[in-house]
């Protein structure tokens, strides 16, 4: 009865944090206005310290989600709930001016436990992307006749939204050493991205009404499934080194979704128009290998590409007598990341400062979407994090990691943006499927 209480309080807390996520989506970046948004991180306490390196991470009491054939290795006698969340501060750097953001997220909320001998499950939650921005270009634009004084356009940019994952997976072990896995998710998410133009004269600070100003809004609630297999295979070199092989590889394909463009003016005139089937999710394939020594030094290295040219994305298309929305196949690139990460632990049974971990990472990402019709800025991320046991002889772990994110603009009139951010999960596991003697 105390598992279930337990089990009960637990999918209250992971219900309670999906309708906070759904709420809000921590985001402020200007280029979540394109593609899908800015893609989440996937990973979880641990492999956050190590920057995402996952693909031969194989951890019986934390939950790996971005190789589900991991799920095989979960220990035995244990149920896993890890939780984590992110505090963000960034600066945000274009045209000679800053601007400081701050927000919390929610990353992910998940569970871990073994089905039977080689076969184990995780359930969970994750962000897939975000979008979320609000800021504006001026531009001068000519003269005015009648008062001669200088027209100012003003376009406000405004998005919300982003797609929200819940994801069940299973890895087994059906012959020695090799493992293979699934995730299936759920994607759901709204889609709001909008603009409004404004016309000023002079040093006004108050719209000009006898110039036809325009407003647009894309709108669309996103649903659709998610798919990824993954395998791994253990090779045990000698008694204190073991090197584990990685992959896998997600399934793409069209959302069969709509999308709504309204476009007003001033003037009263209004422009609705509908597109079916205009986004779509890629192809992705990742690769890594893990080595580990004495079970106290892991060090993995990870390869990912994600094929996004070609993919269908919505845009407007205006003549002089109409709009209408296209599905274009030319707003995206090929996303390329490369990872590689370290934890260390001086022993693992020792006692308390010795159990602690301490982490390392940085990954280098190419960007997916195209800004304007132009290549996007790339990313880099390092990571520096720690382990803490909750008290000596505890599996479960407070996962705290600081990372500096840098988003760099391969063209120039991109903005810059700086941000640094702390990650803190709990990983906690509880001996729950061990059979006793006396009650």
């Amino acid at each position: 009865m105390t598992q279930i209480k337990r089990l009960f309080a637990l999918l209250i807390i992971a219900a309670t944090a999906c309708i906070a996520k759904a709420q809000t989506n921590g985001c402020n970046s200007s280029y979540s206005r394109f593609g899908l948004g800015t893609l989440c991180e996937q990973s979880f306490g641990q492999n956050r310290g190590m920057a995402g390196v996952a693909q031969g991470l194989r951890n019986p009491i934390q939950v790996n989600m971005q190789n589900p054939a991991s799920y095989s290795c979960i220990d035995t006698l244990t149920f896993i709930f890890d939780a984590g969340m992110t505090v963000q501060t960034g600066r945000l750097t274009g045209n000679k001016t800053s601007i400081n953001v701050m927000n919390a997220m929610l990353d992910y909320v998940s569970t871990g436990f073994r089905l039977r001998r080689g076969m184990g499950m995780s359930v969970g939650f994750v962000p897939y992307s975000n979008i979320g921005y609000n800021f504006n270009e001026s531009h001068i634009v000519g003269s005015s006749y009648t008062t001669g004084q200088t027209i100012t356009s003003k376009t406000t940019y405004y998005g919300n939204g982003g797609l929200h994952q819940i994801y069940m997976g299973v890895g087994w072990n059906p012959v020695a050493g090799l493992s293979i896995g699934a995730n299936i998710g759920y994607l759901w998410g709204p889609y709001s991205n909008s603009l409004a133009q404004q016309f000023f004269e002079g040093s006004s600070t108050t719209s000009n009404l006898n110039y036809n100003t325009q407003n647009e809004e894309w709108s669309s609630d996103i649903r659709t499934y998610k798919m990824d297999i993954g395998v791994q295979y253990p090779i045990q070199i000698d008694k204190e080194n073991e090197l584990t092989v990685g992959a896998t590889v997600g399934i793409g394909h069209r959302i069969g979704s709509n999308v709504t463009l309204l476009r007003y003016t001033s003037q009263g005139d209004t422009i609705e128009r509908k597109a079916d089937k205009a986004f779509e999710l890629p192809y992705t394939i990742s690769g890594g290998l893990t080595w580990k020594r004495k079970e106290r030094l892991t060090v993995g290295a990870d390869y990912a590409i994600q094929l996004w040219k070609g993919c269908r994305l919505p845009v407007s298309q205006s003549t002089a007598t109409n709009t209408d929305i296209i599905v274009s196949t030319d707003q995206y690139q090929n996303m390329h990341r490369a990872t590689v990460g370290a934890d260390y632990i001086h022993n693992p049974y020792g006692k308390y400062i010795e159990r602690m971990h301490f982490r390392l990472g940085a990954s280098y990402t190419t960007p997916y979407a195209k800004v304007n019709g132009r290549k996007g800025p790339s990313e880099l991320r390092l990571t520096a994090g720690t382990a803490l046991p909750l008290k000596t002889g505890s599996l479960s772990l407070i996962n705290v990691s600081a990372e500096w994110l840098l988003r760099n603009p391969s063209v120039s009139n991109q903005i810059r943006e700086n941000y640094f951010m702390l990650h803190v999960g709990i990983s906690v596991n509880e001996t729950w499927f061990m059979k006793r003697r006396f009650q």
